[in-house]
């Protein structure tokens, strides 16, 4: 997700990813009561899990509301509704039994329910930039296509408590997939009941996870989490109440943090070193990517693959992680350390190294490729524009760049601009910019989670970077029965993304946190993800 999370898939996350700020009743204000503050970087842009694409939002999602599975710690399914599954010889359809469970106003949540989630989300009428997760659910690419009716999706509910799926072909990530918010359920009820209005504020939802969201008017900075009385497993929520707000500035979070007015932040470079003795000191790895992402579709200069090369590799990738702090790493892949496959020797072995290599910092060999794309522009300097979000680390980031790129390409303008979050995201989905600093956290335990974003008809190929036979194989990979294969398949289009520079990678994501000793059991997921129902307050 994009950070957004940064999936979001956003969401993400250095740039824009969650931070663990907030304002409110402290946790060492309130050892009796089962009460703390958090924070968030940016802004909530909707609670409609059709419509969600971010960390921020899917952070609320996967604590008000609950799917088939849950996400645990290091990405491990957990029990949700579903209490048992059974898949067929062929791998194509699975079969769930359902718990008995409650939405917020205490009506029932039945299989029926997710069946008219799923359509909801694959209707072309709702514009769902993650409808493109479905594939593979029979019928979904021709529903979102607007070739086949919504009924004819491969899911149905068979009485109130099972539900059976049927797939045009076997997904290996499947089961995970079911833990992302996207799969959820969703009352018809209250969709139809709010119309436009559902998911723009708080009041305007109905919720079946561990939570309950009170007070956000879709605009403002703050709002509250309590804990969901019709909640199905709620006698392991000890939490009775979260404050939530936005907060930008990490050295404001540390002051409110040292006048006991929240419970925990992200820190800075700055703020790493000195309290990383600190206890409650903790390195988070989101499993997400920063990125450079290139409008090939709007700016020549930067369709210009030796252009593109040139940038890459006039990024001092490790200068820049140490400026941000926490645990960043430069990245030599697209696909964050962490995400299945990568990581692995067999997988990363398996990328070319001359598709590494223009991901590395080599100033003489940046400005020859530069010179060259010039040359083939017929241009003797370029102008270029970077956007980022307006939060600490986007600021540090753009400047950077900008710094490197003036110095080392020397014939290249670098304007950068900062921007709230929710106006990032508007611009990206417009095409309204040349690079933009991106952030993705996966959205489930695997690489395609990464890797399908960037081929040629995915909705959130945003660059609209295309190559033929890196879309050949992702498809492959996505139906192979061959766990081997299908590794070579990722692997190989990883090359041919790499090599081409259709993103910059910049660094994993890692960030530090300073959490209050006092508050026991809230965990990140390794996908960006905070979980806090079963949080508590010692």
């Amino acid at each position: 997700m994009s950070l957004s999370k940064i999936k979001a898939p956003l969401a993400l996350a250095a740039l824009s990813l969650v931070m663990l700020t907030g304002c409110g009743k402290s946790s060492s204000q309130t050892s009796k009561k089962q009460e703390f503050s958090w924070s968030t970087s940016a802004e909530i842009s909707t609670i409609d899990m059709s419509k969600a694409s971010d960390t921020v939002s899917f952070d609320q999602l996967r604590n008000t509301m609950e799917g088939l599975y849950r996400t645990g710690k290091n990405g491990k399914l957990m029990p949700g509704l579903a209490t048992s599954s059974t898949v067929s010889k062929d791998g194509k359809t699975y079969t769930f039994t359902l718990r008995k469970s409650r939405w917020s106003d205490g009506s029932k949540v039945t299989a029926k329910d997710f069946v008219y989630s799923w359509r909801r989300t694959v209707n072309p009428k709702t514009a769902s930039e993650y409808a493109y997760l479905f594939e593979g659910i029979k019928n979904a690419t021709a529903i979102t296509a607007g070739k086949k009716p919504l009924s004819s999706l491969g899911v149905k509910a068979v009485g109130d408590y099972k539900l059976v799926v049927t797939l045009d072909r076997r997904i290996p990530y499947f089961k995970s997939l079911m833990a992302f918010a996207l799969f959820f359920p969703q009352s018809e009820k209250a969709v139809k009941k709010y119309g436009s209005k559902y998911g723009t504020a708080s009041k305007y939802m109905l919720y079946n996870g561990p939570f309950v969201q009170k007070g956000w008017t879709g605009s403002n900075l703050s709002w509250k989490m309590v804990k969901n009385k019709y909640y199905w497993d709620k006698k392991n929520v000890k939490i009775q109440q979260i404050d939530w707000s936005v907060q930008k500035t990490p050295s404001t979070a540390y002051n409110l943090y040292q006048s006991n007015k929240l419970d925990a932040l992200s820190l800075d470079s700055s703020q790493t070193k000195q309290l990383s003795k600190k206890a409650g000191f903790q390195l988070i790895n989101n499993g997400g990517t920063a990125y450079l992402q290139y409008n090939l579709q709007n700016d020549e200069n930067l369709a210009n693959v030796n252009i593109r090369r040139a940038i890459s590799m006039a990024i001092d990738r490790s200068g820049l992680c140490s400026t941000l702090g926490g645990n960043n790493q430069p990245a030599k892949t697209f696909t964050s350390k962490g995400v299945m496959y990568v990581g692995n020797s067999e997988y990363t072995s398996g990328i070319a190294k001359s598709s590494e290599a223009y991901n590395k910092y080599r100033k003489s060999e940046a400005k020859k490729l530069f010179e060259k794309g010039l040359a083939e522009l017929g241009k003797s300097s370029i102008t270029v524009s970077i956007m980022a979000d307006d939060t600490d680390s986007g600021k540090k980031t753009v400047e950077a760049l900008q710094s490197e790129l003036t110095q080392t390409l020397g014939k290249i303008k670098v304007e950068t601009t900062t921007v709230p979050f929710k106006t990032r995201m508007a611009r990206r989905e417009e095409g309204k910019f040349d690079i933009m600093v991106s952030t993705w956290i996966a959205d489930f335990n695997d690489a395609i989670s990464f890797l399908d974003l960037l081929t040629s008809n995915n909705s959130r190929n945003y660059g609209k970077w295309s190559n033929s036979e890196y879309d050949k194989l992702i498809a492959a990979s996505k139906t192979t029965s061959s766990s081997s294969d299908r590794v070579k398949d990722l692997q190989q289009a990883e090359a041919i993304l790499l090599k081409d520079e259709g993103i910059t990678p910049i660094y994993y994501i890692s960030t530090a946190y300073l959490i209050r000793p006092e508050i026991k059991n809230v965990y990140n997921d390794n996908l960006g993800g905070w979980q806090f129902k079963y949080a508590s307050v010692k």
